[in-house]
């Protein structure tokens, strides 16, 4: 049972069983980097499944009818550097016309507290719904610094998308952002002392990009 009321688990079972592939040690940088784009499109598919729709007129071969469409503006992804961009590409697959924005962020290896370097983002964020990416929710510093700055330029709508998450994470993301929901494909165990996810999978911007 998930214990945690600003997280949902995407438990699907597509889902469930490309995290374990994902998860194996002797998987190439290729084959990691495909999965995450292939576990971005179903976290999408999740994340968006609420978006508002209004009706409008078309005309199919055969005649003319009232088709549903998403309403208002378009979604903004906001990706996490670098790891982020690992999913926002399997993202803007299913989304293509969707606006983008990047927060670069790195962790003090002493402190692991967030120190910013990067912001970039559209200026009609605050119209739109954002979705922040990033494949690991840990400590959870980073992500509710970059939420902290996109509430700061005016976003109200945040949606926060990860491929794996802790208790440690969670707790920080409900204290600080208790609005902003959390998808993730799995809470795993613990953070061990140097602030990865246990079981985990690793150095997710490592894996996929194949740097050490």
């Amino acid at each position: 049972m998930n214990a945690f009321p600003n997280a949902t688990v995407v438990g699907h079972p597509l889902v469930q069983h490309k995290l374990t592939l994902l998860r194996r040690k002797e998987v190439s940088t290729a084959e990691f980097r495909r999965l995450v784009r292939e576990l971005s499109l179903l976290l999408c598919y999740e994340v968006t499944r609420d978006l508002p729709l209004e009706k409008v007129s078309i005309e199919t071969p055969l005649e003319e009818m009232l088709a549903p469409i998403l309403a208002g503006k378009k979604l903004c992804f906001v990706s996490i550097l670098r790891a982020g961009n690992g999913i926002l590409d399997g993202m803007l697959d299913l989304v293509p016309s969707a606006r983008v924005g990047h927060v670069g962020l790195y962790r003090d290896p002493q402190t692991l507290v967030p120190v910013e370097y990067y912001l970039k983002l559209p200026e009609d964020v605050r119209e739109r719904l954002v979705i922040v990416v990033d494949p690991m929710l840990a400590t959870g510093h980073s992500a509710a610094a970059a939420v902290s700055r996109l509430k700061e330029a005016g976003a109200t709508q945040i949606k926060f998308v990860c491929l794996l998450t802790v208790p440690e994470g969670l707790r920080v993301m409900q204290d600080e952002h208790p609005d902003v929901m959390v998808y993730t494909c799995a809470i795993d165990r613990q953070l061990d002392d140097h602030g990865y996810i246990r079981p985990g999978l690793g150095d997710a911007g490592d894996r996929i990009y194949g740097t050490k």
